[in-house]
């Protein structure tokens, strides 16, 4: 275990203003995060600096049983990797795949006069740091930079101004990681025995999964209210000469609109609420009728610029303005950091720095004129709570910024360059400029009732910042920030016809679901999670199958409803979104060095007292939980939602079988993509009807005990054994599809004992090699080790002979090859590796590939729909996960060896070898 506070931080480096390159004859080793920055980096630094790279993260917590040295193996909390006992010190070990950098380390290190750290600026980067302090144990100087864009000036200025590791930082990293560590590994456990095996909980990622649960309860709550109003076309004299405008009153009271209804749909407040008759009614009583301006209001309009972008906002515009994913955007902006082209991408701040203040102006000025360009520069502060304002916002690297053209950028790369050139150019622009126009209509109908209508207008005479960038919204409704709507200029007291008149019916909608942007906006508000998180939150829940993806919503799946259910009612402090932003705002305390790790991890741990139950008694003294009650949901009738070992099912009323006269219940499958709101009773009877969703449940089997049930999947219908809830995590259940002859109404009990028997063993060859018969893909055949020979029929799978079979090993093997399949849909080239993207129809359903990486579509991908774009998202997902394993192993492609490059070889003197002393803590 690593007596962590023994290193605080490295030895106390040079004076700063004695830099590296000022002493040619030392070495300098530099560690970056990632390998993709090396080259650049070196580049910059030239001769007497070695560039390598850690690859990430260099230690953890251990992964698995494997993972945890021997001397703790018989430790009580050795599974955590923590020892809650003793300050709730962490045991760190070095994956098998990191040894190799490791071993490449310190060979490197040997050769160095000193070490700079140069690893990423936000808390990942000085844990890793720290760790590579710890596992190098170098004997020579240490000194740790950062940096937040990857350019000469930026790396001559890190050199020039080293620091120590910040030990706040390292604690605020540790902490977290083991708040996650302790949460996971104590609650996860609890989810795979009451609700499905392979579950897991964690910090955020609960929370965020119980925000998705919530807006859908919200919208299955949800219900519709209907209303109506008038909508008019008015004509005048004037330019325009016509112009639209929507019934406002009626008798001087409001009409209702959809905000006066609440989710139940009922009326709220005192509203004129229209139905279609009276509407209609109102709109024959104003044919003819004279119509008269009330009142012009005119306003200034202005609209100041926005913010430079921060993670979360990056993130929402990538997905609203591109379609891409919180992940794909962070993988995106990675790449154009590690190329030079922008700032760091992991940001909670919106400063800029006055070397940014001043390029941002020059380009404003050089691009749009002095017209645009405000007298002095915009500095903005940022909303979010803890904010590192001593960070910068992501904006174009360089002291001088490149245009979207000049960086020769292409594909996904230049679309997010150009959003974030736009976004910082436009944030140091002049104010947009304009009026507000809003106007009341009055008449009066024939049998005295009042009516008013309101038409509002927006002109813009100055567009400032708008020239160069327009912020979208979530709602497809809603009007842009440099929409106008131009109105005559009317005064009070003109006279205007209505050209057009007619009732227009409305109906109140559910609240819209999370999309990944909203979602992550949503967690931001409520202050859970940080910038360097949210994209992996994300996509973890997906990954997870608490949550997927109809277009662009994210749905949750029936089992996130069961999670959330036990966590709200056995652990309910544990998913208080007040509680999550709370222990968030504790570790950037710890980071700014005002709280103390230990006492955190104890609070939540154990509990700070009696009445405050921590993580540890809850696990404890857990009531006993009712699985089956976490896993229905009840529809009405008799009829309930159930989430089942292998998906969600509806149960109805039992019915009589159709051959012993007992009683069974009727199941039926619920299909993956109906999202929770749409299962309504109405659906699940339908459902029930209908024999293509249907599951029976065929009896006992008569040798193993279990339930056998006959279901209708992906693949078509088939038959397997239930096994038990208390069944092993690699215990897999019997399955077998059913014959093209049989169905889910005729199958029975006897039958699908048959068909579990396959694969079934034949017999043996004469030199006593095993032959099987078994069903495939392209049918029936016999396997005698990889020689495949093909049946005629199903039947003869489960009546075939060891005489018939060695009958048919006997005739020489004809040779066939299958046509590749044609593709089913082409979609234009990748980004990344310039291939052609096309669809394909696999082995495993729709996929689609650049020829060197696969990637499966999902649940909600329709091949008809299919964009470019997602093919791209699919493909950088997969791509991001590495090569492909095959035999255990990891394959990846031989790339030709380049000559290292050349280090400088200095001569090494006692006198200039410096003693490396424990750093001290930070005060």
């Amino acid at each position: 275990m690593v007596d962590r506070r023994r290193y605080g931080g490295p030895p106390t480096a040079p004076h700063p203003h004695q830099a590296c390159s000022e002493e040619p004859n030392v070495t300098s080793l530099v560690i970056v995060e990632s390998p993709n920055k090396v080259r650049s980096i070196a580049a910059y630094l030239g001769d007497g600096y070695v560039v390598s790279s850690s690859v990430g993260h260099i230690r953890d917590l251990p992964q698995g049983a494997d993972q945890i040295p021997a001397k703790y193996k018989g430790e009580a909390w050795a599974r955590l990797g923590v020892d809650v006992d003793n300050r709730f010190e962490p045991v760190y070990v070095v994956p098998a795949e990191k040894k190799k950098q490791i071993t490449e380390l310190k060979r490197l290190l040997k050769d160095a006069d000193e070490l700079v750290l140069a690893t990423d600026e936000d808390r990942e980067g000085e844990a890793i740091a720290w760790h590579l302090f710890d596992e190098l144990k170098p004997k020579v100087p240490v000194k740790r930079i950062a940096f937040n864009e990857i350019t000469k000036e930026a790396i001559d200025r890190a050199i020039a101004n080293p620091r120590d590791i910040d030990q706040d930082l390292v604690d605020a990293q540790e902490t977290r990681r083991i708040l996650d560590r302790l949460y996971g590994y104590e609650i996860s456990p609890v989810l795979w025995k009451k609700v499905m095996s392979g579950l897991s909980a964690g910090r955020v990622q609960s929370v965020a999964t119980r925000l998705v649960v919530e807006r859908e309860r919200d919208r299955m709550a949800f219900r519709t209210a209907s209303y109506w109003d008038l909508e008019a076309t008015f004509g005048c004299d004037l330019e325009p000469s016509r112009f639209p405008a929507k019934l406002a009153a009626v008798d001087g009271k409001r009409v209702a609109s959809g905000s006066n209804f609440d989710s139940t749909g009922t009326l709220k407040g005192d509203v004129v609420h229209l139905d279609e008759p009276t509407a209609a009614g109102l709109a024959t009583a104003l044919e003819g009728r004279e119509f008269a301006v009330r009142s012009v209001e005119s306003k200034p309009y202005t609209r100041r610029p926005y913010a430079p972008f921060r993670t979360t906002t990056l993130q929402q515009e990538g997905s609203r303005k591109h379609g891409f994913g919180a992940q794909r955007t962070m993988s995106i902006a990675q790449k154009l950091y590690e190329g030079g082209y922008i700032t760091y991408m992991r940001t909670d701040s919106v400063t800029l720095s006055q070397t940014a203040l001043k390029a941002a102006r020059a380009q404003v000025k050089e691009l749009y004129g002095a017209d645009y360009l405000p007298d002095s520069p915009r500095v903005y502060t940022s909303k979010v709570k803890n904010a590192q304002e001593a960070h910068e916002a992501i904006r174009p690297a360089g002291e001088s910024f490149r245009t979207p053209k000049e960086t020769g950028l292409s594909g996904d790369e230049l679309k997010l360059y150009e959003l974030i050139w736009k976004r910082t150019i436009a944030s140091q622009m002049a104010d947009a400029k304009g009026n507000s126009v809003s106007i009341r209509i009055g008449a009066a109908t024939e049998d005295g009732r009042d009516v008013e209508f309101g038409a509002s207008g927006r002109t813009i005479t100055f567009h400032g910042f708008l020239k160069a960038y327009v912020e979208s919204t979530e709602d497809p409704d809603a009007e842009g920030d440099d929409q106008q709507t131009k109105l005559p200029n009317l005064s009070e007291g003109d006279r205007v016809t209505a050209v057009e008149l007619a009732a227009a019916g409305h109906q109140t909608k559910p609240p819209a679901r999370y999309t990944e942007a909203s979602l992550i906006k949503e967690l931001e508000d409520r202050e859970i999670g940080r910038p360097s998180t949210y994209a992996s939150i994300v996509n973890t829940i997906q990954n997870r199958g608490y949550v997927y993806k109809k277009g662009t919503a994210l749905v949750p799946a029936w089992v996130a409803f069961s999670v959330i259910r036990l966590m709200e009612q056995h652990f309910p402090r544990l998913v208080q979104y007040e509680f999550t932003a709370e222990l968030e705002g504790v570790l950037d305390e710890i980071s700014h060095g005002r709280e103390n790790r230990v006492s955190v991890l104890e609070a939540f741990w154990a509990g700070e007292n009696e009445n405050d139950t921590g993580l540890k008694r809850l696990v404890d003294n857990l009531p006993e939980i009712d699985a089956r009650g976490l896993a229905t949901f009840d529809l009405g009738e008799g009829i309930a939602v159930r989430v089942g070992r292998y998906g969600p099912y509806v149960e109805g009323p039992p019915m009589v079988a159709a051959k012993d006269g007992g009683e069974q219940p009727t199941r039926a499958n619920v299909p993956e993509d109906l999202p929770p709101d749409e299962l309504t009773l109405e659906k699940a009877k339908e459902l029930l009807a209908t024999p293509a969703g249907m599951e029976k449940v065929l009896g006992t089997h008569p040798e193993t005990g279990l339930e056998v049930v006959a279901k209708n999947g992906r693949y078509g219908p088939y038959v397997t054994e239930a096994l038990p809830e208390d069944a092993k995590k690699s215990a897999k259940p019997r399955t077998a599809s059913l014959f093209k002859s049989m169905d889910l109404d005729s199958v029975t009990l006897e039958d699908a004992v048959r068909l579990l028997t396959l694969p079934r063993v034949v017999g043996t060859d004469a030199e006593g090699q095993e032959i099987t018969a078994q069903n495939g893909r392209y049918g029936p055949y016999l396997k005698k080790g990889t020689d495949s020979r093909s049946l005629e029929s199903e039947e003869q799978l489960l009546t075939i002979t060891e005489e018939e079979a060695r009958a048919i090993y006997a005739q020489p093997k004809t040779y066939g090859r299958r046509a590749a399949a044609a593709p089913l849909k082409e979609l234009g080239e990748d980004p990344t590796s310039g291939q052609p993207i096309v669809a394909k129809d696999g082995r495993f359903g729709a996929y689609v590939t650049d020829g060197e990486y696969n990637a499966t579509l999902r649940k909600d991908d329709d091949i008809a729909t299919l964009t470019h774009e997602r093919a791209v998202e699919l493909l950088a997902e997969r791509r991001a996960k590495g090569p492909a394993k095959k035999g255990g192993k990891k394959t990846t492609k031989k790339a030709t060896k380049k000559p290292a490059a050349k280090k400088t070889t200095a001569k090494k003197t006692a006198a200039k070898k410096t003693t490396k002393k424990a750093p001290a803590k930070k005060s």
